[in-house]
């Protein structure tokens, strides 16, 4: 058979069948491979491989239906890749695939983009490159009618794994003048991320800092909304009538002072119009929005409605509370909270009672509905909420009947009093002080749904409306709801703030959010259920039928809510009296939807892929209103008002928020190994490597070497590959500068590096100039030269400094020193003004002069080292196979002197020293996924002598720690310790993990409530986490460390618990559910990094 001119490699190659004659293969380099089967009848003639595209580095496919396949990557983001097949010549081929990706881009949304914008996207890139595997002569028909198959990227996972390290550095919109929390909202994570033309950087950001425009000092806001006015600049363009309604931008600003409210216009610029609009001014907004399709504006204020065609008021209502002579103090009941959703707005008063504003669109005029719920004195309402389920096929609708999918389901449930089936249904949220939860539709006010004890938090939420029970189980669920109320009524707990909303979205379910009195925010998730026969289990375990049909069907009956966990960061005392609105939806901010959550502890709630992503904001400290605002000068951005006293409209950074912490990847078509921080030019140092084609003479110079008089006729197949070109990774440094606002990452320079020179460690290091008596701040690269096995190891260290100079790359970095060493570098660090230097087996101490480097102390490792950490006098390392070593440097006799070491044989991943306070722990990651923690303790017998560094406490990862950055944490409520430390771990799986010191007595007390959490919370499919989290040996002999780590992971599983199985836990273990909560909350703040 003829040689092809395509050299396919298929070692780790995956495959799946995209036809019943077409296989896709994924190679290792990331090339995607079409292998087709010619055949005629049942005989296949031959076999074609050709070249299709180029995609991530995958490690699996597996084809999705008809037209998807699912490229799943370890190594980037995963993609899912739409294809289609027809009959084409090659030339249509290539435009078509051309066509098709336009097609694609242009139709996906903004947001859509956001999401999947990626470096690892597949290319359009057609080949003709293409091999027959059997050598028979293809038929004219055959090359003329081959399958053509195009391909799109329609979506994306974003992957930031395998993490090799990372540090943290400074953002680019940073505040200097913070402090606190808010202080570690300056600083990002910077990790290196992917393998290959996979690799990036991944920019990793915990809490969100916004891009501020502006800001204004404003005193005593106690609000703030933005609104629209359909027509408010139609004179400046006729088109701006046809702008859709996410595009539309906001007309009024209104915001609400102490004692009056201030009307800004949000044009070109912010022009206060207070004194020139019909809106109330002389006291306080409760809220304002928009009614009948943005034609009009509504304000409401403690005793009033106003209705507004842009700023001339077209109607006015005085709010008047009926039956006032019932109480005494109803003659003074205001208007509390306002919820509105086109075209009702719903009325809170003070004493308890609710109104509906129901408005008419045909005359844009508003009237209070009669048909409202009375006042209940011995269950008054806590908050109430309108939810509008939009959509010309409401999803709510769907759950009232058993028949849901029948094409005839919404014709029965026919929506009432003319509002128009497209725009969805209208469902008002009542709930009581007792805790019960009411979904009423509106206007009829006709209960659909019904929750007993809302605030006790359960996992699923199940409609508990019995209308035709026999009255034993009558008298049973009211015992039984009595004796509920009265242990809630002892904890004193009521919803503050009830909110149920469903972002757009064909697929979109609602979300329910409750805001209980001590600050847990409940969060549930709607889902479709269809029972058996609607039965509901009593207590003694007889079966009672829901209803009768014709009130069955008139319910929500397959309804069903589940909890979603929320981070307990978000978690806050409620302050007496506080009555401003704390959840604000927004439907367009930078590309997504979501909530944000004003307070003492603000964050955003995203929504993507119907899940919720939690992202706090602390660089503001609280937050005390917050509205959408989109004009010329801010593009799909937000106010917010915080307690300090400032207005400030701001965007948000352009991250990929759909992930758990807000990312941002920058590629690198390289493979990034190391990074390093230069906190005083704002710069990082980066080793890069990436294949480049070298002749092999080159790449095995003993090919060359050899004698042709000794080549026999076997040989000959060496002699011709030795003219050929094989890939090898070259190494370099790169200096990159961090993007600045509205910028890109950019590369500034780079360190070239020698053939076969591989670049294994890059530090920025302090070194004091023996003949200056200076400090110098310098790069440090250690190198090791790859030969091959005949060669003696050797490496280089290279000193350089580093100057920002704009006008010529050239002069960012000046190498100041080169010398080789024996044996490869892998470890640098700076000890009290020298450089320590891991070379090969050998640990060596180096004074610097200005000119050279002078070694002084030295120290023999066993094998090789991985780690290097210092701690003002103190060195520990890891060795690869012996554990960790704990040395001593001592300035007088110029010494490295052993203290102690781990005796086992473990093969060490990462090292790092964890402080707390006056305590030195040492921390070690190993080749099994676990994290062990060492301690010195000279004076015990267990440790020889002080020979022997002992165990502190062991834990099982389930994933590979390559690195440990030690960072400050926060002093809390209960600890003001300011020396002290966490370490943030980066696992080779993408994760990132904390380990921090705790309190004994907080210790204790968590401790306890893991072992009872143990036995309560359902296993993730069956798996104990405490057989999870041992130690794994791999079989080594191996004594147990004593148990001293909480699990969090299982603790967090506590808030998730009903109410009454909190308090039954917390007084089991001996202390109640405030304290644990509280703990739980200190080091959820303490640990509030990046």
């Amino acid at each position: 058979m003829p040689r092809s001119n395509i050299d396919v490699e298929l070692d780790s190659a995956h495959a799946t069948w995209i036809s019943s004659d077409v296989a896709l293969f994924s190679t290792k380099t990331g090339n995607l491979l079409l292998l087709s089967l010619v055949y005629d009848g049942r005989t296949v003639q031959r076999l074609e491989l050709s070249k299709s595209k180029a995609s991530s580095l995958a490690s699996c496919i597996s084809t999705v239906g008809d037209a998807f396949f699912f490229l799943g990557s370890r190594l980037g983001d995963s993609l899912l890749v739409q294809f289609s097949c027809g009959l084409a010549s090659s030339s249509s081929i290539s435009r078509s695939v051309k066509d098709e990706a336009g097609e694609v881009e242009a139709e996906t949304p903004a947001a859509k983009r956001l999401r999947r914008a990626s470096s690892d996207i597949s290319q359009d890139v057609v080949s003709g490159e293409e091999l027959s595997l059997y050598n028979s002569t293809p038929n004219n028909s055959d090359s003329s009618q081959q399958k053509a198959f195009s391909f799109a990227v329609r979506d994306s996972l974003v992957n930031v794994g395998p993490l090799k390290d990372f540090t943290s550095g400074l953002r680019s919109n940073a505040d200097l003048n913070a402090t606190g929390v808010a202080k570690q909202s300056n600083y990002e994570l910077v990790g290196c991320s992917g393998h290959g033309k996979n690799g990036s950087l991944c920019v990793l950001q915990q809490s969100i800092r916004p891009e501020q425009i502006t800001e204004v000092e404003l005193a005593g806001c106690k609000g703030i909304w933005t609104v629209y006015h359909k027509g408010s600049r139609s004179h400046a363009s006729e088109s701006a009538k046809l702008v859709p309604d996410e595009d539309e931008y906001h007309a009024y600003l209104i915001i609400s002072l102490q004692s009056r409210t201030m009307v800004l216009e949000t044009a070109d610029t912010l022009g206060e119009v207070t004194e020139s609009v019909d809106y109330f001014v002389d006291g306080c907004t409760i809220s304002a929005g928009n009614l009948f399709g943005r034609r009009r504006v509504v304000q409401v204020y403690a005793r009033g409605v106003r209705i507004l065609d842009g700023g001339y008021m077209t109607q006015e209502l005085c709010i008047e509370v009926p039956n006032a002579d019932a109480s005494s103090g109803s003659d003074n009941a205001v208007v509390s909270t306002v919820s509105i959703v086109d075209p009702y707005v719903l009325l809170k008063m003070t004493d308890g009672s609710i109104q509906l504003i129901v408005g008419d669109p045909a005359t844009c005029t508003v009237a209070i509905n009669s048909a409202t719920i009375s006042p209940s004195f011995a269950d008054p309402i806590a908050a109430c909420s309108l939810y509008h389920d939009k959509g010309p096929d409401p999803w709510l609708r769907k759950t009232s009947t058993d028949a849901w999918l029948s094409t005839g389901a919404a014709d029965d449930l026919e929506v009432t009093d003319g509002s128009p089936q497209d725009q969805g249904d209208i469902y008002c949220v009542i709930c009581r002080e007792s805790g019960r939860l009411d979904l009423f539709e509106v206007p009829s006010f006709r209960c659909v749904f019904s929750i007993d004890k809302f605030t006790s938090g359960k996992n699923i939420l199940v409609d508990t409306y019995l209308p035709d029970l026999p009255s034993d189980a009558q008298r049973t669920v009211k015992e039984e709801t009595s004796e509920g109320d009265k242990q809630e009524s002892g904890q004193n707990m009521k919803v503050i703030e009830i909110a149920m909303q469903k972002w757009s979205g064909q697929y979109g379910r609602p979300f329910l959010f409750g805001i209980l009195s001590d600050g847990t925010i409940l969060c549930y998730h709607a889902y479709f259920y269809e029972g058996q026969d609607n039965m509901v289990k009593m207590e003694g375990g007889s079966m009672v039928e829901n209803a009768v049909n014709s009130i069955s069907t008139s319910r929500l009956r397959n309804l069903r809510f589940t909890r979603v966990f929320l981070d307990s960061l978000t978690r806050e005392e409620a302050e007496a009296g506080a009555s401003g609105q704390r959840i604000v939806n927004f439907s367009n901010i930078g590309g997504y939807q979501g909530a944000f959550l004003a307070g003492t502890r603000p964050a955003w709630l995203m929504v993507c892929r119907e899940r919720l992503r939690l992202h706090p904001q602390l660089c503001d400290g609280p937050i005390v209103a917050f509205t959408p605002l989109h004009n010329i000068n801010c593009n799909h951005g937000f106010i917010y008002y915080t307690a300090q006293g400032f207005l400030k409209i701001c965007q948000l950074p352009s991250l990929n928020y759909d992930n758990d912490w807000p990312v941002k990847k920058i590629p690198l078509r390289g493979t990034p190994h190391q990074i390093t921080y230069f906190a005083e030019k704002n710069l990082y140092a980066l080793i890069v490597s990436f294949p480049v084609s070298r002749p092999v003479s080159q790449v095995l110079p003993s090919l060359v070497d050899q004698d042709n008089n000794h080549l026999t006729e076997g040989d000959n197949i060496i002699s011709e590959d030795a003219h050929k070109s094989y890939a090898v990774d070259e190494f370099e440094v790169r200096i990159l500068e961090p993007a600045k606002s509205g910028s890109q990452w950019e590369a500034r320079a780079s360190v070239p590096l020698q053939t076969s020179e591989n670049a294994i460690s890059v530090r920025i290091v302090t070194l004091l100039n023996t003949s200056t008596k200076e400090n110098e701040t310098l790069l440090a690269i250690g190198t090791a030269y790859v030969q091959g096995e005949d060669v003696a190891a050797r490496g280089r260290i290279i000193l350089a400094s580093i100057k920002q100079d704009s006008n010529n790359s050239d002069n960012w970095v000046n190498e100041v020193y080169s010398k080789e060493l024996k044996g490869a570098i892998s470890s640098l660090a700076s000890l009290q003004g020298h450089l320590l230097i891991a070379a090969g087996s050998k640990i060596i101490l180096h004074q610097w002069n200005g000119e050279e480097l002078n070694g002084f102390a030295f120290y023999d490792a066993p094998h090789y080292v991985v780690s290097l950490n210092i701690v003002k006098k103190f060195i520990l390392f890891g060795d690869i196979h012996k554990s960790i070593y704990f040395l001593n440097w001592k300035e007088e006799g110029a010494q490295l002197s052993l203290l102690a070491k781990d005796f086992g044989s473990l093969n060490c991943y990462a090292t790092e020293f964890l402080i707390d306070g006056t305590t030195l722990s040492l921390v070690v990651s190993d080749d099994q996924k676990n994290i062990q923690i060492f301690y010195y303790a000279p004076k015990s017998m267990e440790s020889w002598k002080g020979q022997k560094l002992l165990p502190r406490a062991e834990f099982h990862v389930g994933a590979h720690v390559s690195k440990f950055l030690r960072l400050q944490m926060l002093p809390t409520s209960l600890s003001d310790r300011t020396n002290r430390y966490a370490l943030l771990c980066g696992t080779l799986d993408g994760s990132i993990g904390c380990v921090a010191p705790l309190d004994e007595l907080t210790f204790r007390r968590l401790q306890t409530l893991q072992r009872k959490l143990v036995d309560v919370v359902p296993h993730v499919a069956g798996l104990n986490p405490r057989a999870f989290r041992r130690f794994r040996s791999n079989g080594n002999a191996h004594r147990p460390g004593p148990d001293n780590i909480v699990d969090c992971e299982l603790l967090r599983y506590y808030e998730m618990l009903p109410l009454d199985d909190q308090l039954e836990i917390a007084h089991q273990i001996g202390t109640t559910r405030s304290q644990i909560l509280i703990n739980l909350n200190d080091l959820n703040v303490g640990t509030s990094f990046l």
